[in-house]
């Protein structure tokens, strides 16, 4: 049996990757739209827990999101370096598989410790990751709409996870209700700070990584801002500019008139 030569490797893998960057184009847009719904369900399961029906659709969408990402490992032409860029989709598509397991009964019994909160934090950050990549996928120039629509997801996803967190504290921490813990991380987003403050170490984490965010979406804000009004600055220069050289233009073509009407008169004479 003959081996493939190095030339066969390569044209196999440069094959493989055509088709996976293929089969990702067509599923950017459908896997958005399950993003989206997966990340409403997580919240609405966080906050105030399921029904059996959007149970199954929660579980649904979760093994069409299995099958979507064997595919593409079994594609990919080097499998160990997709896992390793994907690993924290892979472990969001991992976790759930944990509720089926008899460890979850012990982790149900225990829902008051630090192992079960630690497991809701990862949760947090792998399903909005999972969310934040599919919207990367579907933004080829990542604006100002994108960052808006980010950190409308991440806010709402924050907010969701510090109330799981701090629900448990008997208002010490002030997130008694899920209208304030939203207010208080949308003011975290914008910089403003609040009154309130997490007491468990797991909403400490989630309020750490959210000032992070907030902190680097600013920046992004006012380097936006100061873009702006640098472009309209330059551009009332370029006007005025144009309008001098308007001025002098019809200058130079009145003189040149003028010259033109001396030479008849002459001429005439």
């Amino acid at each position: 049996m003959n081996l493939p030569t190095l030339s066969e490797k390569q044209a196999l893998e440069h094959e493989r990757s055509e088709l996976l960057q293929q089969l990702e184009e067509w599923l950017d847009v459908p896997l958005l739209v399950l993003s989206f719904i997966w990340l409403a369900l997580f919240v609405l399961e966080l906050t105030d827990g399921l029904n059996p029906f959007l149970d199954g659709l929660s579980i649904t969408i979760w093994i069409i999101f299995i099958v979507e990402f064997g595919v593409k490992l079994l594609l990919a032409p080097r499998k160990i370096a997709y896992l390793k860029a994907q690993w924290l989709t892979a472990i969001s598509l991992l976790l759930p598989a944990l509720r089926t397991l008899r460890i979850v009964r012990v982790l149900r019994v225990l829902q008051t410790t630090r192992a079960m909160r630690g497991l809701q934090l990862l949760r947090v950050l792998t399903r909005t990751n999972r969310s934040m990549r599919s919207l990367a996928a579907n933004f080829t120039r990542r604006g100002f709409g994108y960052v808006v629509l980010l950190t409308a997801i991440v806010t709402i996803v924050g907010a969701a996870g510090l109330y799981t967190f701090e629900k448990e504290t008997n208002g010490a921490s002030g997130f008694d209700h899920l209208g304030t813990v939203l207010w208080w991380t949308a003011m975290l987003m914008t910089t403003m700070g609040s009154d309130y403050s997490p007491q468990t170490v797991e909403g400490r984490i989630l309020f750490f990584l959210l000032a992070l965010y907030a902190f680097a979406m600013f920046g992004y804000v006012t380097a936006t801002l100061a873009t702006f009004f640098v472009g309209q600055d330059a551009d009332d220069d370029e006007a005025e500019l144009a309008g001098a050289k308007s001025i002098e233009a019809l200058r130079t073509e009145i003189i040149a008139l003028r010259t033109e009407i001396q030479n008849l008169q002459r001429s005439d004479r």
